[in-house]
């Protein structure tokens, strides 16, 4: 591992891989592929930007051209695939969008790695795509049921990457991580959008009853999970990367409120999203197997995400007053107003 080409990269765990790939791993260039969509943002890689070992260009996976270029002139020798849409309330609102990247442009990369003789490819996935699980874990090996456009467009990829695996013999890895928080995530997703608004004493438009279960899992964490299936995990093989920590919604958005010290009051519980998956919970052995564990608490996870967001107001203000704006009221306008 030389070369890495790191798609999505200008994203929210894309963009804190690179940092922390950077930080741990002397001897390797890191090349960032990057459409630089709504949730693309080059400020998330402004502490890297100096780094010689570093650089950035911009380009969409699903076109074929730019992406073989940009394999060969960097001599890329490794792909990890963060590049995708990510949110499951634009892929109800638009699920098109999510085909085209999620899975024809997981599929172009595969296609172009394979032509270009790529030493080891990781697809990053998520616990989505099997469904909702009532009791128990899902293991690597469970069905697959997605419920919504984005994890059957992410289930997709997945199955992809098996298939360069098995029909060509590309060497693919897929990760599958639980519910990722931590600092230089878009606001649209559940921590980052509540921090902000409760720091504007503005509504928290909380879905449902607001308990449903997600296994909350820091993204350093996550990182660390995917940089040791990158260096351990099994060709063909999916790796489970979960935190360990199952919390109700609501249970974790008072817990926010009071290390921000606001009053549950600015709790709203609004119309449920469709086909609202309950619970997300992720068996971890065979990660764990590898020799891999999770560095942070929840409490003390939850704390440090809290304080970045309270710290960076620069970096989330300018995101929430651009296309955001539409977005918001498009998504949770009628719902509040309701």
């Amino acid at each position: 591992m030389k070369n890495l080409l790191v798609t999505g990269g200008a994203g929210f765990i894309g963009s804190n891989f690179v940092r922390y790939m950077l930080n741990r791993h002397a001897d390797i260039n890191v090349v960032v592929y990057d459409k630089l969509t709504y949730a693309g943002n080059l400020d998330n890689l402004l502490p890297v930007s100096e780094d010689s070992r570093y650089k950035f260009v911009r380009g969409d996976i699903a076109d074929r051209e730019a992406v073989a270029a940009a394999l060969a002139s960097n001599d890329i020798d490794t792909v990890v695939n963060f590049a995708a849409e990510s949110h499951v309330d634009r892929s109800i609102l638009n699920p098109d969008a999510f085909i085209q990247t999620n899975s024809l442009g997981t599929f172009v990369l595969l296609d172009e790695s394979r032509k270009h003789g790529v030493e080891r490819f990781l697809q990053v996935s998520t616990d989505e795509v099997y469904g909702s699980i009532p009791e128990g874990f899902f293991k690597e090996g469970d069905p697959l049921e997605p419920n919504s456009p984005y994890a059957a467009s992410k289930a997709s990829g997945d199955l992809m990457a098996r298939a360069y695996y098995v029909t060509y013999g590309l060497n693919t890895v897929v990760t599958r991580g639980s519910n990722t928080f931590g600092p230089y995530q878009y606001p649209e997703k559940l921590l980052p959008l509540f921090i902000s608004n409760a720091l504007d004493d503005e509504p928290l438009p909380l879905y449902g009853d607001g308990r449903q279960v997600r296994d909350w899992l820091y993204v350093e964490d996550h990182c660390s999970g995917i940089e040791t299936v990158l260096l351990k995990g099994e060709p063909g093989e999916a790796y489970n990367i979960g935190g360990e920590n199952e919390r109700h919604n609501i249970d974790v958005v008072r817990q926010m409120l009071a290390i921000l010290g606001k009053p549950e009051s600015l709790i709203r519980q609004v119309e449920d999203r469709p086909g609202h998956d309950r619970r997300y919970a992720l068996d971890t052995t065979k990660l764990h197997n590898l020799g891999w564990q999770q560095a942070y608490s929840f409490e003390e996870a939850l704390e440090a995400t809290v304080e970045w967001y309270v710290k960076n107001e620069w970096w989330w203000r300018k995101i929430k007053s651009g296309e955001f704006r539409e977005y918001y009221e498009r998504q949770y306008g009628k719902r509040l107003r309701g």
